[in-house]
This record gives C-alpha cells, structure tokens and sequence, in this order.
C-alpha cells in the first residue's frame, strides 16, 4: 500500500501523515525533513545554496541522510547525528526549499525515498510524491490550507517551541517558499491530476485527521 500526500508548508502533512499511519498501520516517511537534513548539511558548510548547486550537491552526495523510528515518531540521522530538533527553523525551511529546487539532490533523495517504499506498506508526504516519487501510489492527496492559516499554525509551532519569531516574517517566509517550490523547474510542487484536494482552513486538527482517515477508508 502506498499512500502519497502532498502540499505546501504548514500544511499539517507531517503531523497528519504521523497520525495516519499509526491509525493504518503503515511507515511513515517525511521526505521533507530529508531535504531539511540536506539543508542544514549545506548551511553548516557556510554555502550560498542558490549561487553554489555544484557546491551543494557535493555536500548532500557526501551527507549520510537516514530515517530512523524514534520513542517519539521518526528521526532524521545526519551524519550518524540526530538533528531532529534542528532542522524547524526558517533558517533551515528556506534552505531545504533552496536545496530541493537543484535536480541532482532531488534525484538522489527520490532515489532513497522509492527504495525504502518498495517492501513496504508506506505514506509518503512531501511536495511531489504523487506527481514523481510515487506517481503509481493508489490513494494521494493534495492537502492545502490559506497561506494566513498556514503562518499561522506555523507561528503558533515555534513560539510553543520557544523560538523567537514573527508572524509576519512567517507569512513572507511561507510565501517566498511557496513561489520557490511551485515555480522549480524540476519537479515541482502542484496537485496530482488523480488526487483529492483537501482544504483544512476552516478543519482543525481532529476534523483534518477524521476527514482523511474517511477518505483513505473509502478508497481501501
């Protein structure tokens, strides 16, 4: 079984995708939280990602990128590292926008990503999985939200976190990556012509997650 969800950042796709795959009994893997391990790999290096791809793409084919199951749900291994707790910041959610756009990383990552959903029973979220990591997956989804609802759940994740941050800045944020991640030549962020669209502006966490457990059962 492989299930694809896809959407834009602050979504609610990581945390949904964790509890789908509880209530369904499946892998979960965040693709997303591979390109944020990238990310901070190039950002530790002191690279410009955007003016230096050949620079970057060494970087992340020198990088040893893993999921791993934690007490807590996954974690993301780099370098033999947990940098679960660091890859969050906007700093880091730009740099993985700026890193997923250079085609030789997504490449690779992608090529991780199918290899761990070929002997398992897996949903995938990210920004192109039903489009291009698993364009054969027989139940994907498109999740989105308003951009202001979106900050807004985001700025409400860091300041619970204790990050310093406004909600302004967390809107242009989300805004410059939404633009960078839908426009990227290669693979792109946009809805699977055979997925369902699911807009949890006015859902919240529960309504969210019960709508999507109804859809997926109709479709098993």
């Amino acid at each position: 079984m492989k299930i694809a969800i896809d959407g834009p950042g602050g979504a609610g796709k990581s945390t949904l995708s964790k509890k789908l795959a509880k209530y369904f009994n499946l892998v979960y893997i965040d693709t997303g939280a591979m390109y944020r391990a990238a990310g901070l790999a190039c950002v530790r290096k002191g690279i410009n990602i955007k003016e230096q791809p050949t620079e970057a793409v060494k970087i992340v084919n020198a990088s040893d990128i893993d999921l791993l199951p934690g007490d807590t749900g996954q974690k993301i291994m780099l370098n033999g590292e947990d940098v679960t707790g660091l890859i969050r910041t906007p700093e880091i959610s730009m740099a993985a926008s700026d890193v997923s756009a250079i085609p030789e990383v997504r490449i690779r990552l992608v090529e991780m990503q199918r290899k761990l959903a070929e002997t398992k029973s897996v949903i995938m979220d990210g920004r192109d999985i039903g489009t291009y990591v698993l364009p054969d997956a027989p139940i994907k989804i498109f999740l989105t939200a308003s951009p202001e609802e979106r900050a807004k759940r985001r700025y409400l994740e860091l300041t619970e976190r204790g990050d310093a941050c406004k909600y302004e800045d967390v809107l242009a944020e989300l805004l410059i990556r939404d633009k960078n991640d839908s426009t990227r030549a290669f693979s792109p962020l946009k809805q699977a012509e055979d997925s369902i669209l699911v807009d949890t502006s006015e859902m919240n966490f529960e309504e969210s997650l019960d709508y999507l457990i109804k859809i997926i059962q109709e479709r098993l």
